[in-house]
């Protein structure tokens, strides 16, 4: 893992308005997204403080942003009752840069197009720092989990499947 120089993404500018310290940091990739355990792999980082960003469409047509370590899978019942819908599911890849303006790989909870609800899994508190993705394929920041989550008004919630 190293630290990027010269990268500047969209994620990146809004946390400098924001005053929210970060680093970015660069892992090796292709021209396709690389999977989240992967990501946290070539980083050398737990797992468990590498969180990925997932899109999901409620029953009532609204769009929610679930964010939960890459060592985990989305609980859809959890996540539903995170947002008050009684059902969700996922949104399809090819879908994804018309809802959100980000391609798969580099979905960020932070830049979308459009303002969603969004769900941070509990988790995230416990570090002192998560990484997130920088709007870019092969780039990471790193954050104080509170900053990011008070940045974008998400909520925290139990979203993941146990076990």
């Amino acid at each position: 893992m190293k630290v990027a120089k010269n990268v500047k993404t969209n994620v990146m500018r809004i946390l400098d308005k924001a005053k929210i310290n970060y680093e970015v940091f660069e892992y090796p990739h292709g021209k396709e997204a690389v999977e989240g355990n992967e990501v946290a792999t070539l980083m050398g980082q737990n797992p468990s403080q590498v969180f990925k960003t997932l899109v999901a469409k409620g029953k009532s047509g609204e769009f929610y942003v679930f964010d939960i370590p890459v060592n985990a899978h989305l609980d859809l019942k959890k996540a539903a009752k995170s947002v008050g819908e009684k059902s969700i599911e996922m949104t399809a890849v090819k879908d994804l840069v018309k809802i959100c303006g980000y391609a798969r790989g580099n979905v960020s909870p932070i830049g979308m197009k459009s303002e969603f609800k969004t769900v941070f899994n509990v988790t995230a508190i416990d570090f002192d720092a998560v990484y997130i993705s920088a709007g870019k394929i092969g780039f990471q920041v790193k954050a104080d989990p509170r900053e990011l989550i008070g940045l974008i008004g998400a909520d925290t919630a139990d979203i993941v499947m146990n076990g």
